[in-house]
């Protein structure tokens, strides 16, 4: 059941008042944690539409990156067959676990929910660089240039990769390519645009064509 204000009373919270709330990443699939909620941090979730949760620590509503900045951004919330726990499927601004990494269920700072999965994390790290001024950041120092800039890059690296598919090694191949997937990220993010919505895109196409 997709949750919303009008249905928020069907839920079964516990003799606590609570129920555990599992946040998963929208487009890589990776679960990035779990927390409990009772009935008001539910409806601050769908209102404010970012992630609120209730701290049994501090006995007190929390919104997630109230400290941080990590935000979750809530894309939608569904209610599991017997309406006691919640699925919240976001988009994260950054770590999701207190410890910095992307997750509470990895211990690196990077995780892979699959090979696909790791472009959701890539454009996350892109979107946390935005507005970065670390000199020692290649990818800051790009988007500081500008859009013609980036987009003379990716001209560049769509050159660079139609000769190394037309002549080139595997490897060549395989390394132009990854290069001008980088570089067409980065002219998204710089644009306001995620590689989220291509994917929508190309999506659509296929329900379509």
């Amino acid at each position: 059941m997709m949750l919303s204000i009008d249905n928020v009373e069907t839920l079964h919270f516990g003799e606590d008042g609570l129920l555990p709330v599992i946040a998963q990443n929208v487009d890589s699939g990776e679960v990035l944690m779990v927390a409990w909620a009772n009935r008001e941090a539910v409806n601050a979730s769908l209102v404010s539409g970012r992630a609120v949760f209730w701290s049994r620590s501090r006995q007190r509503l929390w919104e997630k990156g109230e400290t941080s900045g990590h935000t979750l951004a809530i894309s939608s919330i569904h209610a599991d067959c017997d309406r006691d726990t919640l699925l919240m499927l976001v988009r994260p601004n950054g770590a999701a676990c207190h410890t910095g990494t992307m997750t509470c269920f990895s211990d690196t700072p990077l995780t892979r929910g699959g090979p696909y999965g790791f472009l959701a994390t890539l454009d996350n790290v892109i979107d946390q660089l935005l507005h970065s001024t670390d000199p020692k950041s290649y990818t800051a120092r790009l988007i500081a240039e500008g859009p013609k800039r980036l987009a003379q890059k990716v001209g560049e690296e769509g050159v660079e990769t139609a000769l190394a598919l037309s002549s080139g090694s595997d490897d060549d191949a395989r390394s132009e390519a990854a290069d001008l997937l980088f570089h067409l990220i980065v002219a998204l993010k710089a644009r306001g645009m995620t590689l989220t919505e291509v994917i929508d895109e190309l999506n659509r196409r296929h329900r379509t064509s």
